[in-house]
């Protein structure tokens, strides 16, 4: 998703499913979105994670940027607490595999210092006559949930809704599930008392990573940039807390592939509005372009978000696409490949074959009477014209079929 997002590019144009493909392997000169701006006369610069990068070579995108990047190649697992050399770690109140309670302060974990050193760098960039992109990659909310304790105390979890366990829809193939293994791998039977947890701690991560932002966005006024930034708060993946029985990611139900995306600039005809309409991450690119005045970018499959913002009622688009592979994680090619489509009603995903392109399953949602996707009801006879009209629009989104099979003719 973060290639596909940088690049303004599907990943079947980039031909990239996994983490380990770098950008950079699949297509060598694609002009990125930082780098469009770079070569137009912007200052480029990345703190924190903005391209998936850790088991990639090279590091990150040097060619994106005008400096080196700065605490962006890592894993989530290397962000533990870092305290004063010759100060003793606060001791750890949390009971659950993959979540810490400590009474430290924010800088003791990666999105503390990465919002410090982005203050910084607006501050270098306010003085600058050069325009500046600043992309800033908070690591949270995401596993480990260990965020300062102090937002854990913002929550109190005997207030919680009782937590459950959670179900697979009904009729749901199973190609559609997966093993929750960023989470599972640690603990494979949890009780009552680690679900709460866990979900303590991803609202309490969802804390922290809003005062980090709340720091960025008091800098920018105190250095009176409000009224010429263009400012993007975006998300790279949705997240499961239990729900469908699976947690994390890695699926293409709406829980993972809905994001939280807000724009602000100056100018804003309704500030302060949520707009209904669909939009997509590999939009992102060609908006800011627009947004900026730069000359448009080639080959982009995203489009400009522009109109929804001028008009909330707008729309640029009849469905959203979301995609993954089936094994989640896989060595050589996957065995299927997961394609979905979300209108303004349905969500409608088939399951093909990695290398024919075959329909294995296929799944269809009504958002209307069922927006938690708890019933799969593509089977029902009432939807056969429904389901042939989605599978058509489908095609029209995911034209390729067969992928192995392409692959090795390309070659």
């Amino acid at each position: 998703s973060r290639a596909s997002l940088m690049s303004g590019l599907r990943p079947d144009t980039l031909r990239i499913w996994n983490l380990t493909t770098h950008l950079r392997t699949s297509r060598p000169h694609v002009v990125t979105l930082p780098e469009h701006f770079k070569k137009h006369g912007y200052f480029t610069q990345n703190i924190g994670k903005i391209y998936h990068n850790w088991r990639q070579e090279p590091q990150g995108d040097p060619r994106s940027w005008s400096v080196p990047a700065q605490m962006h190649f890592a894993s989530h697992g290397d962000d533990k607490p870092v305290v004063e050399e010759g100060t003793e770690l606060p001791a750890n109140f949390a009971t659950t595999p993959r979540t810490e309670i400590r009474d430290v302060p924010d800088e003791a974990y990666f999105d503390g210092r990465i919002s410090a050193l982005a203050c910084d760098a607006l501050r270098e960039c306010a003085e600058r006559e050069q325009p500046f992109f600043l992309a800033i990659g908070f690591w949270k909310p995401h596993l480990p949930f260990n965020p300062p304790k102090k937002y854990w105390d913002l929550y109190d979890r005997t207030s919680f809704q009782p937590a459950l366990p959670g179900v697979p829809p009904e009729h749901c193939p199973a190609l559609a599930l997966h093993d929750s293994r960023e989470l599972l791998r640690s603990k494979l039977d949890m009780d009552l008392d680690d679900i709460q947890e866990l979900k303590h701690g991803y609202l309490a991560g969802i804390s922290f990573l809003d005062a980090q932002v709340g720091k960025l966005l008091t800098t920018l006024d105190e250095l009176q940039l409000r009224d010429r930034t263009v400012i993007v708060f975006w998300s790279d993946h949705g997240f499961h807390l239990g729900e469908h029985g699976l947690w994390c990611k890695t699926s293409n139900f709406e829980f993972d592939a809905r994001v939280p995306l807000l724009i602000s600039y100056p100018g804003l005809p309704q500030p302060g509005e949520s707009s209904p309409a669909l939009a997509e991450l590999v939009d992102l690119s060609p908006t800011l372009v627009d947004l900026c005045g730069l000359p448009p970018q080639e080959h982009v499959d995203g489009v400009s978000l522009r109109p929804i913002l001028e008009a909330p009622t707008a729309q640029v688009k009849q469905v959203a696409c979301t995609q993954h592979p089936r094994p989640a994680y896989y060595a050589g090619n996957p065995d299927a490949m997961g394609v979905s489509i979300r209108t303004e009603r349905y969500r409608y995903t088939e399951w093909r074959d990695f290398v024919t392109g075959a329909v294995r399953d296929a799944e269809l949602y009504d958002h209307s009477s069922d927006p938690g996707e708890t019933r799969n009801v593509v089977s029902e006879q009432a939807n056969r014209a429904l389901r042939v009209q989605l599978a058509n629009e489908l095609a029209e989104s995911f034209p390729r079929v067969g992928y192995a099979a392409t692959e090795r003719t390309e070659q």
